[in-house]
């Protein structure tokens, strides 16, 4: 199965993501996917909004917390994560960069365990290939790293630190994703849409050897 898969039947499955994170709570309630269509966009304001909520998701667009090293980190690590395929976008793509900027701005309690898991991928990344941070890696070593954080189960007593990192940034990055336009296409979820009766099919009309009057 490849990993987007894996990622959609946990998102799918009971919602196993926005079960043990309040961040997809956050995100319906602001609609935060009709932000992420493209990244450069601001974070739209739901209509309907108090006066207090629009001030504050004003101010919350004006500030800045992630450096843009901090943010092109986030984006590789999301990608890899979520890499684009012939079906959809990556997650980068899908705008999860900004989303986990927004909210840990929302929710200030995931800075630090954000800063500090971008500061130990790029401390190990630099202690194993001459001093380089995680950007500057090439693919293969990137997922050196990777593969020893993403599997809680196998990882090292050492790799604790980035293993706790890593299912934030699994976390996060599943739910931005799939709460983005990018994402629920990528699910083909459609919801309520219009559509036209044009009657009973020909092939039934002829199987019960009834047709419309012409009249």
């Amino acid at each position: 199965m490849k990993r987007r898969d894996s990622l959609k039947a946990l998102t799918l499955s009971s919602f196993g993501v926005a079960a043990i994170n309040p961040q997809e709570l956050l995100a319906e309630r602001r609609e935060l996917e009709k932000a992420m269509g493209a990244a450069a966009d601001p974070i739209l304001i739901k209509p309907g909004s108090i006066a207090e909520e629009i001030a504050y998701d004003t101010k919350l667009q004006q500030e800045k917390y992630f450096t843009d090293k901090e943010l092109a980190t986030l984006a590789v690590l999301s990608d890899i994560i979520i890499p684009k395929d012939g079906k959809s976008g990556s997650a980068s793509e899908s705008g999860v960069p900004q989303f986990i900027e927004f909210m840990v701005k929302d929710q200030p309690n995931w800075q630090t365990p954000f800063r500090g898991g971008l500061q130990w991928l790029d401390r190990e990344s630099a202690k194993r290939f001459g001093g380089k941070v995680f950007t500057a890696l090439n693919k293969e070593q990137q997922l050196k790293i990777v593969d020893d954080i993403a599997y809680p189960e196998k990882a090292k007593p050492e790799m604790s630190q980035g293993v706790s990192f890593f299912n934030t940034m699994r976390n996060f990055t599943a739910t931005g994703f799939f709460s983005s336009k990018i994402g629920i296409e990528d699910i083909g979820y459609m919801g309520n849409v219009p559509n036209v009766w044009d009657g009973v099919p020909a092939d039934v009309l002829a199987k019960y050897k009834v047709s419309y009057d012409k009249s």
